[in-house]
């Protein structure tokens, strides 16, 4: 009889995750966590809370919202903008007067035959030219798209926390954090472009998060148990990601809405990979970086950048459409159109481009017909892109404006923005009650919720602490959010830009905040003393936030108050 030789144990691969949850169970491997999900609260009353809290939103800005009636700050760009898109093709130029005839009901005889050069892309303007078309061309028409819209972006914030933090209660409170700060409600009233990108972002983001946990799993369960740690996992399963595909739908709805968004997308794009390569890690795959280097990188690139440019491009069919109006009517007058405004030294468009005449090359080209003429409007809109760039990168450099305000300020609300005024009402006229020697006025400013925005600044440090130290990806989120969407402006601010940009970074000051809440309560439903003083100081925070909202309820809403109850909301000088 022979004895036979002792088998040779297999290195298992190393279980990543905690020893043990709050309440002292195990946890599971990060290879059995994403093989199954975890006891998850009731998706029914989820998705009902996070659409109650949306009515309640869209029931908060729908209030009075064609008050004021007239045109806010750029409101007369878009408004007008937007109807020319929907009802002619393409943007056209309009006449002077042409704000007046719009307020007095008049919508015929106001736009000149040839186009105008719009400096921002046209997915808002075509959502904004939805609620005219449905309305009219009147202040509530221009501004429902944006109230709507407002109103989803709290929707979407509920179920994203909601996922990140598996808790309905924090869902909420991220929701009620987004509804209740002042930038986002005005934001919302206005038929201005930024409460467009912030919403197409936002989806972006959770795309991006939903494709985690899709990743995970379908990596999960076509790697052994316990993984081999031989093996490099698996690459053809992973190849479609239908969540990164819808990232990429909605990163190319926000560049389409504006330019800025293209720093968030190339941040995100770096974490969705890396949390591949992590994900290939946690499950012991061999030589995780290089092998999602090699097979995730390209995969989130096609669904991301690929995907977004073919939207954004798509985004462009009406100026397509009509490109042969913009070689003829702009490419011959775009140079000198501004000549008089924000220049350096008098300089004009022309000056910037000393190798080419003030003409498009397309536009002096005979009409191209079949592939030819796609070929030619693809060229004639690139040259189009260059001269926004230009307008964008140079053409305000010298130029000022009274609620300019430095980026670097604006977490700290530096600079709000007065979008209305209706000063000066006497005593005793249009319902002032003011004493005599003073007077009332309505207003609406542009600011966010001070408590939001300045614990805000504490949340984001924390996050930023908790993803180095703790090394948790949740907290990522927040600050990568924060950084690609604040810090690039850092590089303009030698021209006029302002505060209500850094709407695109509060939903993730909101979930620094709403994490930094969940770590202060702890994930321990027993009572303890730990609970009870998290639960209190996280409610009294809540409690502030709506009283702060409601103190600033009427610079938000163009409400009458006397002169003194409106000094009481302006908190500083620079806030005038």
């Amino acid at each position: 009889m022979t004895s036979q030789a002792p088998e040779r144990e297999v290195p298992r691969a190393p279980e990543v995750g905690l020893s043990a949850t709050a309440a002292g169970r195990p946890v599971p491997s990060a290879w059995a966590r994403a093989r199954g999900r975890l006891p998850a609260e009731d998706p029914f009353i989820g998705w009902s809370a996070a659409l109650a809290l949306g009515l309640l939103a869209l029931f908060l800005r729908l209030w009075r919202l064609g008050t004021p009636r007239e045109f806010q700050f750029d409101e007369t760009y878009y408004a007008k903008d937007a109807w020319s898109l929907l009802n002619n093709g393409y943007v056209r130029g309009y006449v002077d007067d042409a704000n007046d005839q719009i307020l007095s009901g008049t919508t015929d005889g106001l736009w000149t035959d040839g186009p105008s050069m719009i400096v921002h892309p046209e997915v808002g303007k075509l959502l904004i030219g939805l609620g005219e078309k449905a309305f009219g061309l009147d202040p509530f028409g221009w501004r429902v798209a944006s109230a709507v819209v407002g109103s989803l972006m709290v929707v979407v914030m509920v179920r994203l926390a909601r996922r990140m933090t598996g808790s309905t209660l924090l869902g909420l409170v991220a929701g009620l954090l987004l509804m209740l700060d002042g930038l986002h409600f005005v934001l919302s009233r206005l038929a201005l472009l930024d409460i467009f990108v912030a919403f197409f972002t936002l989806c972006a983001v959770a795309c991006a998060i939903n494709d985690r946990d899709w990743y995970r799993r379908r990596l999960a369960a076509r790697l052994p148990a316990p993984p081999d740690p031989s093996s490099w996992g698996p690459v053809r399963a992973v190849l479609f990601r239908p969540w990164l595909l819808a990232g990429g739908v909605c990163w190319g709805l926000a560049i389409g809405t504006k330019w800025t968004a293209l720093y968030p997308l190339a941040a995100f794009g770096l974490l969705v990979w890396a949390w591949s390569a992590g994900a290939r890690r946690s499950f012991g795959v061999r030589r995780p970086v290089l092998r999602s280097l090699v097979a995730d990188a390209p995969t989130a690139f096609a669904h991301l950048v690929l995907v977004a440019f073919v939207v954004y491009l798509l985004s462009w069919t009406g100026w397509l459409a009509n490109a042969g109006e913009y070689e003829e009517g702009l490419s011959s007058t775009q140079y000198t159109q501004f000549s008089g405004e924000g220049r350096c030294d008098g300089e004009t468009f022309v000056d910037d481009n000393p190798d080419r005449d003030a003409r498009w090359p397309t536009a002096t080209e005979p009409d191209a017909s079949g592939l030819g003429e796609v070929t030619q409007s693809l060229r004639s809109l690139w040259y189009y892109h260059q001269d926004v760039y230009t307008f964008h990168t140079h053409f305000l450099n010298c130029s000022t404006h009274t609620y300019q305000s430095q980026p670097s300020g604006w977490l700290l609300l530096n600079r709000p923005v007065g979008v209305a005024a209706d000063t000066g009402i006497e005593p005793g006229t249009r319902g002032c009650t003011a004493p005599a020697g003073s007077d009332c006025l309505r207003q609406v400013l542009l600011i966010g919720t001070p408590m939001i925005w300045w614990t805000g600044i504490v949340a984001v440090l924390f996050a930023a602490a908790m993803w180095i130290g703790a090394r948790d990806w949740r907290y990522s989120v927040a600050v990568v959010g924060v950084a690609s969407t604040w810090l690039p402006w850092l590089l303009y601010d030698d021209r006029p830009i302002f505060l209500f940009y850094a709407v695109l970074t509060l939903p993730f000051v909101v979930l620094a905040l709403t994490l930094a809440i969940g770590r202060l309560i702890g994930s321990s439903r027993e009572p303890s003393t730990r609970r009870t003083v998290g639960v209190v100081v996280a409610g009294s925070f809540l409690v502030l936030v709506l009283l702060n909202f409601a103190w600033f309820w009427p610079v938000f809403t163009h409400e009458l108050m006397t002169h003194s109850a409106w000094l009481d909301r302006i908190w500083f000088a620079r806030w005038i």
